[in-house]
């Protein structure tokens, strides 16, 4: 049996506030990428998490785009 595919999209920006998850300027959200299961999203997720570690106004964060299209899907 194929594993059940559970897309995740990961995508960061620079931050109005670093304590509150609101960007500074959409239009330059950086759009990582459309992951099919949560260890390789986790994996570009730290990678471009590194990428900014001495910039604490810029944050990345892994969306679960599986819950939105089927919240069925919100135990997995």
């Amino acid at each position: 049996m194929a594993k059940k595919q559970l897309l995740h999209l990961v995508f960061g920006g620079r931050l109005r506030d670093p304590r509150k998850l609101e960007f500074e300027d959409v239009d330059e959200i950086d759009i990582v990428g459309i992951y099919p299961e949560f260890q390789s999203a986790e994996a570009a997720w730290r990678g471009a998490s590194q990428r900014r570690v001495d910039d604490a106004m810029y944050r990345y964060v892994i969306v679960h785009l599986h819950r939105l299209i089927d919240p069925d899907t919100s135990k997995d």
